[in-house]
């Protein structure tokens, strides 16, 4: 689910606002309100996210926010950070919400260069705004696409701050870099672990490939 919907879902967040945005009055600053996260360490912005999640038991205050919203619609408060499979996606959030602003800078760079007479000939031949975004801003930004897609991925395979952070790998959360400081850290299990660090490693080695002959393409 990690590797699948992070770089996927923060793409498709970062091209949309980098489309939606695009040459208007506030542009700058919208930019920047989705940059912020970068800017932020993954684990402050786990520490900001665990308190959104933040569970008290029914009847007292809920200082999540999440749960004050549910309090307030007069529903009973969520255990977000241990219920089943559902905390997963949780935590995925928080990646998306981080990866976002870098894949809406890389893309809208692209957007920027591509050559405003093309734009403007496909919008004197009567094109619609869905056909130029398929047939001309797609392929024209396709490079720096896979760019962002791999990078983001890659940034996945390695998440391993949210998860500390937020569950410690509990409640059916872990992956592989928290598995391999578990085993060789907690555990003295230093065998395991270095198994654990090598297969992280080869994991990420055909994406560092594919996004180098990429680049070098482009």
């Amino acid at each position: 689910a990690w590797t699948f919907l992070v770089p996927l879902l923060s793409t498709a967040v970062g091209l949309a606002y980098a489309i939606l945005v695009d040459r208007s009055r506030f542009e700058a600053f919208a930019k920047a309100l989705v940059f912020m996260p970068m800017a932020i360490s993954m684990v402050g912005a786990s520490i900001i996210w665990k308190f959104v999640y933040d569970y008290r038991p029914a009847g007292s205050d809920q200082i999540g926010l999440l749960n004050a919203v549910l309090a307030a619609l007069g529903r009973e408060p969520q255990q977000f950070m241990l219920d089943q499979p559902w905390n997963t996606w949780w935590l995925i959030v928080v990646m998306i919400w981080i990866q976002a602003g870098f894949a809406m800078t890389v893309l809208s760079a692209a957007i920027k260069a591509i050559p405003d007479d093309i734009i403007e000939a496909a919008r004197l031949d009567g094109t619609g705004s869905w056909n130029l975004f398929v047939h001309i801003t797609l392929p024209s930004i396709r490079g720096s696409l896979v760019v962002v897609l791999t990078t983001i991925a890659i940034a996945t395979l390695k998440v391993f701050d949210i998860v500390r952070t937020m569950t410690g790998g509990q409640f059916g959360t872990s992956v592989v870099a928290n598995e391999f400081y578990n085993t060789a850290f907690r555990y003295s299990q230093v065998g395991i672990g270095a198994a654990l660090a090598v297969l992280l490693f080869i994991m990420v080695i055909p994406m560092v490939v594919y996004n180098t002959v990429q680049l070098r393409r482009s």
